[in-house]
């Protein structure tokens, strides 16, 4: 099983209706697409027939929930799954008390944090807080990273079995996001022990050429879940600076646990 497969249809079952699959499908892959596509560049990259194709765009852009050009030659994902994505914030219990924890985090350390979750082999991105000089042009909320390359997943990978590793990451080589990705499962492994060991997780340019990423597990669920980081340039990631953000994210991420446990949050 490989890490990212956003442009590729899950193997249908046989329960599977096949225009909610290929209409869930057109929306993944505008929803991963940097830009609007050409209708020819969507009908590449999912093979569907023109003409199947064209019926599914024209009705999800009666419905809004994609962008269509005036000519109808390119299309982008559209204003209802801003909607849609937001109500699953909205309903989250667990986003109400972390937020305030980010703010706190980021007050303290000077540096942007994050709230995320394990979904699939991949980290999906909750809540963000930026400090005050941030130039950060796009939000992360809402976005997702593989998780073997993110402080965040390796956070969460930490609180699993070998075998459910596996299951959710694969046995074989992961693709490479940038020159610094770990991608060879058995260096993944030994970074894993060392976050069970030390109670934090590090990432240096594996996601992100020039940034430095410090997490810690929240662990109000077994196996945790969700978890907080901290992303830093990576100029000022020293040992001794990434070794205090990490006391300081993992002391947050405790206290935040019992608080959602005391809460009744599951």
């Amino acid at each position: 099983m490989t890490a990212i497969t956003s442009s590729t249809p899950t193997t249908p079952d046989a329960r599977a209706v096949k225009s909610a699959d290929r209409t869930l499908h057109i929306l993944e892959t505008l929803g991963d697409a940097a830009r609007p596509l050409t209708v020819v560049e969507l009908h590449r990259l999912t093979g569907y027939p023109r003409s199947s194709l064209h019926q599914l765009l024209h009705t999800l852009a009666a419905s809004r929930w994609i962008d269509m050009s005036e000519d109808g030659a390119r299309v982008a994902i559209g204003a209802q799954a801003l909607v849609v994505g937001t109500s699953y914030l909205d309903r989250d219990q667990a986003i109400p008390y972390a937020s305030p924890v980010l703010e706190s985090i980021r007050d303290e350390i000077g540096y942007t944090t994050h709230y995320a979750r394990l979904e699939g082999d991949s980290v999906l991105y909750l809540a963000t807080r930026e400090p005050s000089n941030s130039h950060r042009r796009t939000s992360r909320i809402g976005r997702k990273l593989p998780a073997y390359c993110t402080a965040l997943g390796k956070a969460l990978l930490s609180q699993l079995t070998a075998e459910e590793r596996a299951g959710v990451i694969g046995e074989g080589e992961l693709p490479a996001l940038t020159p610094s990705t770990v991608t060879l499962p058995e260096t993944l492994d030994e970074q894993l022990s060392e976050v069970r060991r030390r109670g934090f997780s590090t990432e240096y340019e594996e996601s992100t050429p020039g940034v430095v990423c410090v997490a810690a597990p929240v662990q109000y669920r077994i196996p945790a879940t969700d978890a907080i980081s901290c992303s830093m340039p990576a100029p000022v990631a020293s040992d001794g600076e990434v070794a205090r953000v990490g006391a300081i994210i993992s002391a947050h991420a405790s206290r935040l646990a019992a608080e959602l446990q005391a809460h009744g949050v599951r």
